[in-house]
């Protein structure tokens, strides 16, 4: 039974990071068009209580932000250049994907593991 109750736990786990991992993900594309933004990742680690997961605190990308030529723009400097951001959205789509199908992954296997815990308590009743 306590196993059974650690692969809800798991799950459980890893639903929640990442839900994280979306939330992220969308401050990366809702941010993609502001000036000097930096994209947000986040890590999983090993959660050892129970073997599941849990999320790390975002980083921000260390790669260069790109330098827009727009005299207009208000945040140009002398030469009329001012700093883009580093969010790809083709990555930040891939990574939306992957997130949603890990979701729906640890969600089935809760699911799974829920309807195992009851079908233990039916033959337990009986």
């Amino acid at each position: 039974m306590a196993d059974l109750l650690g692969s809800l736990a798991v799950s459980s786990s890893g639903m929640q990071a990442q839900a994280q991992r979306l939330r992220h993900v969308s401050e990366n594309i809702a941010n993609a068009d502001t000036p000097g933004y930096r994209r947000k990742t986040i890590p999983f680690k090993t959660a050892l209580e129970h073997g599941g997961v849990r999320t790390g605190d975002p980083s921000l990308s260390k790669a260069e932000l790109p330098q827009i030529h727009d005299p207009s723009h208000p945040m140009a400097d002398g030469a009329g250049n001012y700093q883009g951001s580093n969010v790809d959205l083709i990555v930040e789509i891939a990574d939306s994907r992957e997130a949603q199908r890990s979701y729906e992954a640890n969600l089935k296997a809760f699911d799974m593991a829920h309807k195992m815990n009851q079908g233990l308590l039916e033959l337990l009743r009986r």
